[in-house]
This record gives structure tokens, sequence and C-alpha cells, in this order.
């Protein structure tokens, strides 16, 4: 009996020194700079480089460096192989990566779904959009959309690369085409028209082209895509057949506003966005020519992650989107007014 005795108060001291220890682990591993060195790491992970994930937590790239070093002492691991100018994920990185983004996702959807507890709309929503959307479009609204909702304040990103939203804590992208993402909701906000315009005091001085044959004696602004190179094809029907061509250009342009305010300053002939004309045209700055060249291109679309369904700042920016994307939309209407017959 007396062995049994002594064996049960090892066993219980066993117990004891193991149920110490797996309290003290857990401290650790719920500990805040342990959370805080995931989420720095994550974000550099998913963004490359330690600056640009200082600059989405709005905090220094010394201090995301220090949390991914103490992370990587405690785990005693190399979670990064490290050059001048980019982070690549070692193995194992990339494994701790995958459960990192697992943890933060359910961290987000915790978040999402205290938020959508709140019957107002308030704190920050994060919108990103084409430069030439946001400036024509977007910014000019935003003062409406603040005074009806006076608590939230909305950060505007402009550009158009694309980038996993979902990492970087966006909350609605607007986008000109359908992008495939099966985490992300869609919805169609309107038509991207274009067309050829020119300003009235330079068809006073070339003279107005009534066929796209006639550019070659025109000088021509074309618009050159920055993700690619590529120069703009200026499409047209030919009865049943479908034609393209890329003008001889006297000045190429990357953004188009300063396509639209070349043509503005006399500089020739070019397509432009709808959107970007309409406000020279309005002004008599620009005309709409060779209708042959008006055309609908890929739609405008807002897209937003599943997660953020409940949110109440998104459901009041979509529904603001609503309006300022209006059917006929004013820009379009505004073209089709002055279109020559």
């Amino acid at each position: 009996m007396a062995f049994d005795g002594e064996r049960l108060n090892a066993c219980r001291l066993i117990d004891n020194q193991a149920e110490s220890r797996f309290t003290s682990a857990m401290k650790e591993q719920i500990g805040l700079d342990r959370l805080t060195g995931l989420i720095a790491f994550a974000r550099a992970a998913s963004l490359g480089s330690y600056t640009a994930a200082a600059r989405a937590l709005s905090v220094s790239p010394s201090a995301i460096s220090k949390s991914v070093q103490r992370l990587e002492e405690h785990f005693g691991l190399t979670l990064f192989t490290r050059t001048t100018r980019s982070l690549t994920l070692t193995p194992e990185g990339r494994d701790l990566f995958e459960r990192a983004m697992r943890i933060l996702h359910e961290v987000e959807g915790i978040d999402q779904a205290a938020v959508a507890s709140r019957a107002e709309p308030s704190g920050t929503l994060r919108v990103t959009a084409p430069l030439p959307i946001g400036l024509n479009i977007l910014a000019p609204a935003l003062p409406r959309f603040r005074e009806r909702y006076p608590k939230v304040n909305v950060d505007l990103r402009l550009g158009d690369q694309y980038s996993d939203i979902i990492d970087q804590g966006i909350d609605v992208v607007i986008r000109v085409g359908d992008l495939v993402d099966s985490r992300l909701i869609s919805r169609h906000l309107g038509p991207n028209r274009t067309g050829a315009f020119a300003s009235p005091h330079y068809l006073s001085r070339k003279g107005t082209p009534q066929h796209p044959h006639e550019l070659s004696d025109h000088e021509c602004v074309n618009f050159r895509y920055q993700s690619s190179g590529q120069a703009l094809r200026w499409a047209y029907m030919e009865g049943e057949r479908s034609i393209e061509l890329i003008p001889e250009p006297t000045i190429t342009i990357d953004l188009s506003d300063a396509v639209a305010a070349t043509l503005a300053a006399g500089g020739g002939i070019g397509i432009s966005p709808n959107y970007v004309a309409a406000p020279y045209v309005l002004r008599g700055e620009l005309v709409p020519v060779l209708p042959q060249f008006v055309m609908e291109r890929f739609p405008i679309t807002a897209l937003w992650p599943e997660s953020r369904r409940g949110s109440p700042n998104v459901k009041a920016f979509l529904e603001f989107l609503a309006e300022v994307f209006p059917s006929p939309a004013p820009w379009d209407q505004a073209i089709a007014d002055c279109m020559p017959v």
C-alpha cells in the first residue's frame, strides 16, 4: 500500500508540473508581443517588404523588423531570406505564414462581427480605386458621403495595381473589369464608355475627320497602359467587321487625365473615358469626334471581401455608390448630347 501511495503522490507531482508547464506555455503563446509579431510577419510576407508592411500598419520599418526578429528567436526559426531589395519566405516561414493567416482571418471575422453589431457606420473605411475613377468620380463625391455618415473616416487609395485586398485590409475595391476571386463579392456599378475627342481649336486648325482612315492626316495623342506598357488599340466597327488600329502618335501618355488635358490644349485627337472627358466637354474645351470610336469597354465593378458582408460601413458605401454611378451616368449623357450626328 505504501508503494501505491508513493506512486500516487509522484503521479500528482508530475501532473502538477505538467500543468504548470502547459499554463506557462499558453501564457507565452497568447502574449501580446507574440500576436503583434505574427501580424507584423504576416503583413511583411504578404507585401514583400518591411517598409510596405510598416506603411500598412502605421508603424516604423524598424518596429516590423524587431517584431519579426523576436518571433524568429521565439520559434528558433529563420522565417525570411533577406536581400537588399526583397524578402523571401523560407520553407518554415511559408508554413508559419499559412497558419498565421488562418488565425488572423478568424480574428478579422470576429472583429467584423463586432462591427456589424453596431447600428451606425463608424470608424475607418478603406477604399481603393484606379486614379482616374478616384479623381473624377469618387473624390468629388466623398464630402457628401461624410455629411451623411460623419462618424466614418474614408481612407481612399488610388492606383491601378491590383493587390490582395484582404491582406491589406481593404474594405471596398473599385476596378474596371470583372476580377475573379472566390473570396470577393462583386457588384456592377456601370459601363465604362470611351470615345474620340479633340479641342475646337485643333479642329479649326486641322479640320474634322469623318472616318478613321483620315487619322493619318492628323496629330494623335495615345494612351499607354502602365501595367503592360502596351499602347491602346483604337477599335471601331466597319459594318459587321471589328477593326483595330494604333495610330502613329505624336504624344503618348500613360494617364487618362493627362491625355484629356493634352487634347484640351490642342494636342490632337485621342481616346478618353467619358467620365474623364465630360467636364472638358461641358466647358467647351473638348468635343466628340469620329462616333465610330464610341464603345463600351470593361464595366466598372465594386468588390469587397466576404468577411465584410455584414459591415455597416461597407453597406453604407455600397448604397452610396449606387447614387454615384446612376443609369444613365451624367458623364455619358453629357457626351451623348454633344455627339455629332
